[in-house]
């Protein structure tokens, strides 16, 4: 994915009820897919990255989370988290720094945060950091999204290379990390309809999963624009989008966590709140 200009985030407000359309999220430059004007689930909606040692490090024990009540996955497009929801799904897509994926990889294990990693597994980066993030994948406080193997507009393909994007995917998350992505896939942008759907649902893709607030950091940003961008979206039963792509997000890492902490907000992967 060429990521040569800054993504530019859509951030829509309204007086009374919000009506949020999906932000831009995965390439500079792409309009803003909509989405529903709330989250929609079932009922409702770091310090520089150290050099790699020989071993992984050992995963803190996870904090303490509000127990929830599973709820099955909901039919359609995921946007957001049951309502009542305590935390949010900080969900980080892409991979196209090595930097960024280790810097992620350091700071779950260290501070317990749960994440949703959607992947692109052309990216060398999870096949150099697979050591890092396998302790955390396998313990399950890191969970593995399927992005498509190399990102395209799955809208602009046909539905045999819709489910070769999908399926190619999917076979290095289970070759590198011994985990089976389905239900869960991120169409790349956003980008979706009726007839991507029915070809990601046939080989067991059934779930779009989108977001309800992002963190804009696709593109070159600073990382006081990442925390300002968190400021709005860190809300309960959010599901956020993040990137693993430019250098602003290590130096964001420690104030977002920080952030989540002064509001009380869990973060929760996917299956942390959904039966599959």
């Amino acid at each position: 994915m060429d990521h040569s200009t800054t993504r530019r985030a859509l951030l829509v407000g309204a007086t009374g009820s919000l009506a949020a359309g999906l932000l831009a999220a995965c390439t500079p430059g792409a309009d803003a897919p909509r989405g529903s004007a709330t989250p929609t689930a079932t009922t409702a909606p770091t310090p520089s990255p150290t050099p790699t040692p020989t071993t992984a490090p050992t995963p803190s024990p996870t904090p303490t989370r509000p127990a929830l009540t599973k709820v099955p996955v909901p039919h359609g497009t995921v946007t957001g988290l049951p309502a009542g929801t305590p935390g949010i799904a900080w969900t980080v897509d892409d991979g196209a720094s090595s930097e960024v994926v280790e810097a992620y990889a350091r700071f779950a294990a260290e501070t317990g945060t749960r994440l949703t990693f959607f992947v692109n597994g052309v990216r060398p980066s999870w096949t150099e950091h697979a050591d890092l993030l396998r302790p955390l994948v396998d313990s399950g406080q890191v969970q593995l999204g399927n992005h498509t193997w190399d990102h395209p507009a799955l809208t602009k393909l046909g539905d045999q290379a819709i489910q070769d994007e999908l399926m190619r995917n999917h076979e290095f998350l289970e070759r590198t990390f011994g985990v089976d992505a389905r239900p869960y896939f991120r169409p790349p942008y956003g980008y979706h309809d009726a007839r991507v759907d029915r070809a990601a649902a046939a080989v067991g893709y059934t779930t779009p999963t989108l977001w309800y607030g992002s963190l804009a950091d696709s593109g070159d940003i600073s990382s006081d624009q990442i925390v300002g961008f968190a400021e709005q979206w860190f809300q309960p039963a959010h599901v956020v989008i993040g990137h693993a792509n430019f250098p602003g997000t290590i130096g964001a890492l420690p104030r977002l966590h920080a952030l989540l902490e002064q509001r009380g907000l869990a973060t929760f992967t996917l299956d942390d709140v959904f039966t599959r």
